[in-house]
Parts: structure tokens; C-alpha cells; sequence
């Protein structure tokens, strides 16, 4: 499936060259534009799935851009890479507080570009699924405080809630694989005291100490977590 590049510059030659540049990838699509205005009503048609944006344009700049386009519902999530000539480490940190995904810097390699956009666009693609999951764990957390409500009413009981292992085993394997080393290892020790539950061994309570720290682990990863999730 191509992806949809939308570039803005009110430079021609740097139109002309970037999309020869991208051209160089088949799975590239590219649309350019010459200034904010037309960029904005294009995005919001277009859906894109990266925009390159020159920094000093006439009219409309690049950041006054990017604050419209989070602005549009369809446009918010876009994300917006600033191409500037003004590479000081005080305008690349200025333009990524105010919410640019990246920065390349010009002069670029046109040879080099497309590669750049793809790596771009793959990071893009990763740190959304890592805060799918993050969002994923949120929804678990509030299946598990289910379970241990209902572990609060039967305390001695060797039967445990139906789904409760099967949760806890999926939680511990795709942890892992998103990076969540601490709820990935938590979840782990859990399933390992619910099996030896189960089979009528194990400390008394071991099921539920391992499960309230699973849920203060899923919570410190929720809110202070590399992709903490709004609650």
C-alpha cells in the first residue's frame, strides 16, 4: 500500500526536487503544494500520511501550519516533518516543542530523502502501535480489578474466574514484545501463581499479592510510562 506524502514549499526547485527525489520509492505518493492555504484544505482532503513542511514560507510559516492542522480533527494526528535550512540546536528543540514528529535539515541528499521519509513513517507507524497497546493495558487494568473483586469474595476458592488466566498470559506476552519489561515480568509471575493455585498448591493470597502488583505496575506504566495514557 503506497503512502500519501504531502510537501510544502514556495520554492518550486525544492518542489521539483524533493518529488523526484521520492519518486525514487514506488511505495511513495506525493502531492506538493506552495503555500499553508492550499496545504490545508489538500490535507484535509487527502488524509496524507506524513507532511514535509518548509519552515519560512510567506504568509503562512510552518509552525502557524502545524497549529492549524492540529486544529482540524481529520488533520490532528497528522504527522508534520519541518525541512529548514536553520539548523541551530535551538530552532531544531523549538520546532519539536512545538510538536514537529522530525526535522531534516537542508541541504538534503535527494538520493538520500526517500529513505529518510520511510524510516520517518516507520517510527511513525511503531510509536503508534506502542501507544495502542499502551491504551490496550489501561482496558486490561480495569478486566483485572474485575477479577480481583471477585477473587475478594472468594478467598479460598482453588476455582479461579474464567478468562482470568488467559488475560494474564496474553498480557505477559505482548508486554514483552511492546518493551513493558516490568508488566511483561509482573503479568509472568502471576500466571506462575495462578497455575500453582490451580493446582492446589501455592502460599495462600499469592494469587492476589501478584495481581495487585501487576495492577500498581499497569498504573505506574499508564501514567508515567514512555507512552502514559491520558485517563
Amino acid at each position: 500500500m503506497p503512502f500519501r506524502i504531502l510537501h510544502i514549499d514556495d520554492d518550486s526547485d525544492i518542489r521539483e526536487i524533493v518529488a523526484l527525489s521520492l519518486s525514487l520509492d514506488p511505495s511513495l505518493t506525493i502531492v506538493s503544494c506552495a503555500d499553508g492555504a492550499s496545504a490545508l484544505a489538500t490535507a484535509a482532503e487527502w488524509a496524507p500520511d506524513l507532511i514535509l513542511c518548509d519552515v519560512m514560507m510567506p504568509g503562512m510559516d510552518g509552525p502557524a501550519m502545524l497549529a492549524r492542522l492540529r486544529e482540524n480533527p481529520s488533520t490532528a494526528k497528522t504527522p508534520v516533518v519541518f525541512m529548514t535550512a536553520r539548523a541551530g540546536s535551538n530552532e531544531l528543540e523549538h520546532l519539536m516543542s512545538i510538536g514537529a514528529a522530525a526535522v531534516f535539515t537542508k541541504p538534503f541528499d535527494p538520493m538520500l530523502l526517500a529513505d529518510k521519509v520511510r524510516t520517518q513513517l516507520h517510527s511513525v507507524k511503531s510509536g503508534a502501535l506502542y501507544y495502542d497497546f499502551a491504551a490496550r493495558m489501561h482496558s486490561d487494568a480495569a478486566e483485572l480489578a474485575r477479577y480481583r473483586m471477585i477473587l475478594c469474595d472468594n478467598p479460598d476458592s482453588v476455582l479461579l474466574p474464567e478468562g482470568f488466566q488467559s488475560c494474564v498470559h496474553k498480557l505477559s506476552g505482548a508486554a514483552g514484545v511492546f518493551n513493558f519489561q516490568a508488566v511483561s515480568r509482573t503479568a509472568s509471575d502471576l500466571e506462575a501463581a495462578i497455575i500453582e493455585r490451580c493446582a492446589g498448591r501455592g502460599a495462600p493470597g499469592s494469587v492476589e499479592a501478584n495481581l495487585d502488583a501487576l495492577l500498581g505496575c499497569i498504573e505506574r506504566e499508564s501514567v508515567s510510562g514512555p507512552f502514559a495514557v491520558n485517563r
